[in-house]
């Protein structure tokens, strides 16, 4: 059998990300050939990502890629069991890795990006459960959107949201020297507002929406029984003034601008364009908050330690 050095065992671990004991296991199992101890830790990467698959994953990272010709943009969602992994610098790569191949292939869907090829050896599937082995964690690539146009981008809390805005603007606009703040700003009005957004601008609240809200209001109004000999007209403006305030609490352009509260976010946006010579029109958003609806995993890290010191 080969001799093993520690020289093999640093150049695998470069190579791999894998520990130590692994990679002197792998070696010593590929009687010292390189090449042949990657295939087997990346075998025993396949039979480990299988292992945890069940495990939750509600952690993790959103990101989001821009083009180089600014022109379109794409955002992803990728979740690990715990939020160490979030700041491990191989994951953070792995993800902006496949925002890139995202891009590139502009795949359909999660099941059509993990076809794709991540680098040259491997597909993006095969990369994550190298991932999966070399970081321990099992890890899911929940989703991704692609956005094309004229977008602005926003990421809050080193990957808890991520929020694209799309625009439509003149050259005029787009070529100020403001108007990347300014879009970036629109999509921190999205992730930042004091409410979820739900609508674009009032005009966007489907019918049914708005229907269930005035069932609502008129039903607040009739069990109140100051309104109880009110005349009709005057339910009428009750109802309207509500509804004002519905669109301004669940609607984009109709909240109040996150920095400045005296102005609405449309008065912003109409400022903006007088400024910079030109039109602006905000088009659609896009946001992804980590782990959103997903079932979380509860740690008991006291009783994991205390099992593992009972095995020793």
């Amino acid at each position: 059998m080969a001799a093993i050095t520690a020289s093999m065992v640093n150049e695998l671990r470069k190579v791999t990300g894998c520990g130590m004991m692994e990679c002197k296991k792998a070696l010593s199992e590929a009687n010292g050939d390189m090449d042949e101890a990657v295939k087997v830790l990346r075998e025993k990467g396949l039979a480990v990502a299988a292992k945890k698959a069940d495990r939750i994953a509600a952690e993790g990272v959103v990101d989001i890629l821009v083009a180089d010709d600014k022109n379109s943009a794409a955002m992803i969602e990728v979740n690990a069991e715990t939020d160490f992994v979030a700041k491990n610098e191989k994951f953070l790569d792995f993800v902006k890795n496949v925002l890139k191949t995202i891009l590139a292939t502009r795949p359909a869907n999660v099941e059509e990006l993990l076809t794709k090829q991540y680098d040259a050896e491997l597909t993006v599937e095969a990369k994550l459960k190298d991932m999966i082995f070399t970081i321990g964690e099992n890890m899911n690539i929940r989703r991704f959107v692609i956005v094309d146009g004229t977008v602005g981008t926003y990421i809050h809390g080193k990957g808890s949201t991520g929020v694209i805005v799309t625009f439509e603007a003149d050259d005029a606009v787009k070529n100020h020297e403001g108007f990347a703040e300014f879009s970036k700003n629109i999509a921190l009005q999205v992730a930042g507002a004091p409410s979820p957004v739900l609508y674009l601008n009032k005009e966007s609240v489907p019918e049914k929406d708005l229907e269930e809200e005035k069932a609502i209001i008129m039903a607040q109004l009739a069990n109140d029984p100051k309104n109880a000999n009110k005349p009709a007209q005057i339910l009428e403006k009750m109802v309207a003034g509500k509804l004002g305030k519905f669109y301004e609490k669940n609607c984009l352009l109709e909240q109040e601008y996150v920095k400045e509260d005296k102005m609405s976010v449309s008065q912003y946006v109409a400022n903006t364009a007088k400024a910079f010579g030109g039109d602006i029109k905000v088009t659609s958003y896009c946001m992804f908050e980590k782990g959103e609806g997903l079932q979380k995993r509860e740690d008991d890290f006291a009783a994991e330690i205390a099992k593992m010191v009972s095995k020793n």
